[in-house]
This record gives C-alpha cells, structure tokens and sequence, in this order.
C-alpha cells in the first residue's frame, strides 16, 4: 500500500539534514521510491535518522556498515540511487 502525500511530506520534512550529501541521497531516495515505502523502510529510514549527519555519511558511503541485516539491505537501496 503506498503512503499517501501527508505521510511522505512529513518523511521528506525529517530527511532535511545539516550535511548536504545526506540530504541529496535522501531526497534522490524520497524522489525515486517515495509513494512505495512500506512499513519496514520507514522503521529503517527513522533508524538511519536517529543517526548524526557523520555517522549517517559514512554508512551511506560504505565506510561503515550496518549491524541489521534488515538495514544493510536498506542502505543498499539508497546507494544504488
């Protein structure tokens, strides 16, 4: 089911992020895959942004990896973007 345009601006509105390549992906993400987030990718997107800017850049660069299999699978997705 996908989420509807309320739901998705409020996503959008928590993905602004003080470091600019996190908000380019996180925006090119939203962008491409936004209306079919399911529940699982908005539990993971929230975890990822529980994140400080630093820590989030470097997961999403590869230089660290996720712990969760579920959210390694994630950030997978936001690399492939």
């Amino acid at each position: 089911m996908a989420i509807d345009d309320v739901r998705l601006r409020r996503i959008r509105w928590r993905c602004r992020r003080g470091m600019l390549e996190n908000d380019l992906v996180l925006n090119r993400f939203l962008d491409e895959c936004g209306h079919g987030l399911t529940e699982d990718d908005i539990a993971n997107l929230d975890e990822l942004l529980h994140m400080t800017d630093s820590a989030l850049w470097d997961l999403i660069a590869g230089r660290t990896e996720a712990a969760e299999p579920a959210q390694a699978a994630f950030v997978a997705r936001l690399r492939e973007l």
